[in-house]
């Protein structure tokens, strides 16, 4: 009986290997390496070790031999493939990417790996091998809104101010609303998820209706306050607000975040919180919902609950709404704020120094 080479391992070297093989962002394939040579160094035959991460043996002699030979650095590279590999000149590469940046195609946005490389007589793969290497992707554009708020540093810093400094004997909230949530009734039932196939559903609905989600996020703990309105015109704020007086101690002051929605500085409201001297109010500043934290939750539940599910009507989508915060709260998660005031402004002078040039 062949017997393979044994493995001892020191403890910089079961660490490494360890790390490797739980780490998410580690490829599968080196994991999958990683736990070899742990199964080896526990005197393992190859064959008991295929069969349990799944491999052919041959695949597991391959590993614990480059192992042996290059250490635990040999199992995140793969060997060289066979062949010559693939040239391309400078002033080719320069070309693509001098085109790729200050050119457009006729009639079209942006350029694609083919219309490029028919353009300038190349290779397809060539173009995606240049773009890869410069780090160019034509077919994705993100979006951006920079803020013309004139006290925009001012509220910057007092909302940004509050979240990595909280006021003692104080709660503090991030508070919005997430307006017109459709109740949709898909025409057929869905198909479920299967192996090799992902579940689907129409395209198609019907429309039952709408609800608006007023939500109220505990920045310390994570919990949520939510109410489910037919409309948000400032009565229904005043509504939710005092729901908020409610179910909070009385002896806490409170700090609420909010956007600069008409509906929060209506007199009535105005009239309300003056009556009621332990509510502050803290307003982001225009063009910058991403500073509220509450915009996180919502994002969550149209992700996990609402968007693939489907209503018959509106009374079904507040009780699904309901049932979700209902569950958050047994097991709340706060979501952690970690940059800085200063950060955020260097870089948004950066971006509105990007714009004058394009401006120019």
């Amino acid at each position: 009986m062949r017997v393979a080479t044994k493995i001892e391992l020191n403890p910089e070297d079961e660490h490494a290997l360890r790390v490797l093989a739980q780490r998410k962002r580690v490829e599968v394939r080196v994991q999958q390496r990683a736990r070899i040579i742990l199964l080896a160094a526990k005197d393992k035959q190859n064959k008991e070790i295929a069969a349990e991460v799944k491999l052919d043996r041959r695949q597991v002699a391959l590993w614990r031999r480059r192992f042996l030979e290059g250490g635990v650095g040999a199992l995140r590279h793969d060997a060289a493939r066979p062949g010559r590999p693939a040239k391309v000149s400078a002033e080719v590469e320069d070309r693509i990417v001098e085109a790729t940046l200050h050119e457009k195609p006729a009639a079209r946005t942006h350029w694609s790996t083919r219309t490029l490389a028919a353009k300038l007589g190349l290779s397809a793969t060539t173009v995606r091998r240049v773009w890869r290497r410069n780090g160019l992707k034509p077919h994705l554009q993100r979006t951006f809104k920079l803020s013309n708020d004139p006290h925009f540093v001012d509220k910057l810093r007092d909302v940004v101010g509050l979240y990595l400094n909280p006021p003692e004997h104080a709660l503090l909230f991030s508070c919005d609303e997430k307006s017109q949530i459709q109740a949709l009734d898909r025409t057929q039932p869905g198909l479920p998820m299967k192996r090799g196939r992902a579940g689907s559903m129409t395209h198609d609905y019907k429309r039952n209706g709408t609800t608006t989600l007023f939500a109220a996020l505990n920045v310390l703990d994570g919990q949520v306050i939510g109410q489910c309105q037919r409309r948000h015109t400032h009565a229904e704020w005043l509504q939710f607000l005092r729901k908020i007086d409610r179910q909070t101690p009385k002896p806490l002051a409170l700090h609420l975040i909010a956007d600069n929605y008409a509906t929060h500085k209506h007199p009535e409201v105005k009239k309300w919180l003056a009556t009621h001297p332990r509510f502050h109010m803290h307003f982001t500043p225009t063009s910058s919902s991403w500073l509220n934290m509450v915009e996180r939750f919502f994002r969550d539940i149209s992700e996990n609950r609402i968007r693939r599910d489907s209503f018959a009507s509106v009374r079904e989508l507040t009780t699904a709404i309901k049932a979700y915060i209902a569950e958050n709260n047994r097991n709340p998660k706060p979501f952690i704020w970690t940059a800085k005031a200063d950060d955020i402004l260097a870089k948004v002078t950066r971006g509105k120094a990007a714009l004058a040039k394009v401006r120019k």
